[in-house]
């Protein structure tokens, strides 16, 4: 599937874009000023003919609303691609774009060019949310889009994110929900973080948006990751990429955080083993067993895990030990019973 392939990313930050979206300043989020031209794609195509090559490798414009480019842009810079898909540099084009900027025309489009997978920015599926961050699109057109994208016979990633103005954690429930309905191959999660310079910079600034923290979204991707993961709906991100803008000063308030997906996958973790002890109605010393694979994520950043359980339970000593168990298996070992671990 090309939601693994190794990718060459092109960035477009904000062309195409018709709407400025409060939240957004992709100059800074992707670390990149300048647009692409067909010099930019040959370049970095020709960095990635002399790599070697592994499954497979895709060509992938980020930062703008592809689609909604001039259409002789978006040729030009496809074209641009043609000879590197031809000798297999690369295998095919993603792209990420508007779902009020698909229609049957633009796919043949990008058909014919060799774009193979399709990443929509959904953001919401509520449209109260959608009106308050200035989309400019309605959830709607995020299903039609979807679908249309389906029936062409493209890999669809949907982009979400949570924290926006209006949305609640019921709210972010709701959207990967009707997103998971839309059957995507993939999809990225992005917590919302306060930009300097975007508008929401300065309906933070002005008491009028209050930001949700990395716990808030720690707390909320908890519980959105397990929906995603039973459905098979594979998460290519949590968080956004950190950049050297953002990690300097950029990000100025809301769920930046270099590590955020270790932070949500040790809080699944941790809600796991409570609701086991709880069950077990745990006291005294309790070992909790778990693949090697796992461990270092129930344990937990700086062992945080490990001291809210003990305190949660009134515990003495809890401890984590590796054994042969499924991937995703957690147990409380018999206290008369050695097992073997570290």
């Amino acid at each position: 599937m090309s939601a693994r392939a190794d990718i060459v990313p092109v960035f477009v930050p904000h062309w195409g874009c018709p709407q400025h979206c409060v939240f957004c300043d992709q100059r800074q989020i992707a670390g990149r000023e300048e647009r692409a031209d067909e010099d930019t794609v040959a370049q970095a195509l020709e960095q990635a003919a002399a790599l070697p090559k592994r499954a497979g490798r895709q060509l992938a414009f980020y930062g703008g609303s592809f689609t909604a480019i001039p259409v002789r842009r978006q040729e030009a810079l496809l074209e641009a691609a043609q000879p590197y898909l031809s000798r297999g540099v690369i295998d095919s084009i993603r792209l990420s774009t508007r779902p009020d900027a698909i229609d049957s025309a633009v796919l043949e489009r990008l058909r014919r060019y060799g774009v193979r997978t399709v990443e929509l920015g959904a953001q919401s599926m509520d449209d109260r949310v959608l009106a308050l961050t200035k989309r400019g699109h309605s959830a709607a057109d995020v299903e039609r889009a979807a679908r249309l994208l389906r029936a062409g016979g493209f890999e669809l990633i949907l982009q979400m994110m949570t924290g926006l103005p209006g949305d609640t954690d019921g709210g972010a429930l709701e959207t990967a929900r009707r997103l998971i309905a839309l059957r995507p191959d993939g999809v990225r999660i992005y917590p919302t973080v306060v930009v300097r310079g975007t508008d929401l910079y300065e309906l933070w600034r002005a008491g009028r948006y209050a930001d949700n923290s990395v716990e808030d979204a720690v707390r909320v991707c908890a519980r959105l990751v397990p929906l995603f993961e039973r459905a098979g709906v594979h998460i290519l991100r949590l968080g956004l990429n950190p950049t050297e803008e953002l990690s300097a000063g950029a990000a100025v308030a809301g769920a930046y955080h270099p590590a955020l997906g270790e932070l949500v996958r040790g809080r699944i973790w941790r809600d796991r083993a409570e609701a086991l002890l709880s069950e077990a109605k745990a006291s005294g010393s309790v070992e909790l067993l778990v693949n090697e694979c796992a461990k270092s994520q129930l344990i937990g950043q700086h062992r945080c895990n490990i001291e809210y359980l003990k305190e949660r339970f009134a515990l003495e000593k809890l401890r984590v030990r590796t054994a042969a168990l499924a991937p995703g298996e957690l147990r409380i070992a018999a206290p008369d019973r050695k097992e073997a671990g570290c």
